[in-house]
């Protein structure tokens, strides 16, 4: 037998090895890395919290936002006021955010200053904006996960009224559309496939990209019902596609060949009814944060950093702190900044 080649086939993540940055948090969905070692989380106060890599922080708020306390029901689930979910870097360094509270994508300076960019799409309200990235030719790639509101009816239903946009030189337009729960997005490493988790029907779902931005041959990445719902996603250099299972609270990696590898696995007693209220379509907020784990409760988001693009931190949506580990492989470069600065 030949032995594997995939340095992830044997490995998991060690607890003992976990570490913390971050205090007092609020909603760190969303996490962007620089090599130098500020991560940059996406917080419920309306704006991103600067972490230094010594762990001082600071928190960047939006001018045209009010600051509103996180309470659960208000915030998270009929998501009132701004909510900063889905982050990138444009091409001067200041930040792309896909609003879940506000409906839009917005511009925010580094200064806190603000502007919506998009909160309509062909005429009609954009939905819920749940995460926004470039590609290299800088084009901007925005996922919006419902047009159902409450959003929870869309998770507890499984509507398939999610869409990707596409935002280039011709306008915003809509490349695919009739999609579940849409969430995360990102491209393999030569650009060709794009890749979206539907996070409640459990799957993550690619496309071949053209040159003009449409997309074709729509087909399943692995497969067709993952064991979780998948949240963020991200690739390391050698193909495999990080997910994270929300809820189920496990972070788990699809190879190149479809095989699923649990990397981490903190799931509690309540992902078994969860998995069951899943199946039946009676989803409800107590029901999921039963699951709520210890590590990254709520866990969202991968996104690979540091020097080497070796550190691992995982977002979520009730932690106050921001897990981080090593990863015996690193993850692919991140398309930064331009203009001069880092690229």
């Amino acid at each position: 037998m030949v032995a594997s080649t995939n340095p992830l086939s044997d490995w998991q993540v060690n607890r003992a090895d976990i570490a913390y940055i971050g205090h007092e948090l609020q909603r760190p969905e969303c996490i962007l890395a620089e090599r130098d070692g500020t991560l940059w989380s996406a917080d419920a106060r309306g704006g991103v919290m600067r972490i230094a890599p010594d762990g001082t922080q600071s928190f960047i708020g939006q001018t045209s936002r009010i600051d509103e306390p996180a309470e659960f029901d208000a915030r998270y689930v009929q998501t009132s006021g701004s909510l900063p979910n889905g982050l990138c870097f444009d091409a001067q360094g200041d930040f792309l955010i896909a609003n879940f509270g506000t409906d839009a994508l917005e511009h925010m300076g580094r200064d806190g200053r603000s502007r919506t960019l998009l909160d309509r799409i062909d005429g009609q309200p954009l939905g819920k904006a749940n995460f926004v990235t470039r590609d290299r030719r800088g084009r901007i790639w925005l996922t919006v996960t419902t047009r159902t509101n409450p959003w929870t009816d869309a998770v507890r239903t499984k509507v398939h009224d999610g869409y990707i946009a596409l935002i280039d030189d011709r306008g915003a337009r809509i490349v695919a559309d009739g999609l579940c729960t849409t969430n995360e997005l990102r491209f393999d490493a030569d650009e060709h496939h794009i890749y979206v988790a539907e996070t409640a029907i459990r799957r993550v779902t690619r496309w071949r990209v053209g040159p003009d931005g449409t997309l074709s041959q729509k087909e399943s990445f692995g497969p067709s019902v993952l064991p979780g719902t998948p949240d963020g996603i991200a690739f390391d250099a050698h193909g495999n596609l990080w997910t994270t299972l929300v809820m189920n609270e496990k972070l788990v990696a699809i190879t190149p060949s479809g095989d699923v590898l649990t990397l981490l696995d903190d799931s509690q007693p309540g992902a078994a009814e969860y998995d069951r209220a899943d199946a039946e379509n009676r989803l409800t907020p107590e029901i999921m944060l039963a699951c709520k784990g210890s590590i990254a409760p709520w866990m969202a988001s991968v996104t690979f950093g540091g020097p080497d693009l070796r550190n691992v931190y995982l977002g979520s949506l009730l932690g106050t702190r921001i897990p981080w580990f090593r990863s015996p492989v690193p993850g692919l470069p991140p398309i930064h900044w331009q203009d001069g600065k880092r690229a």
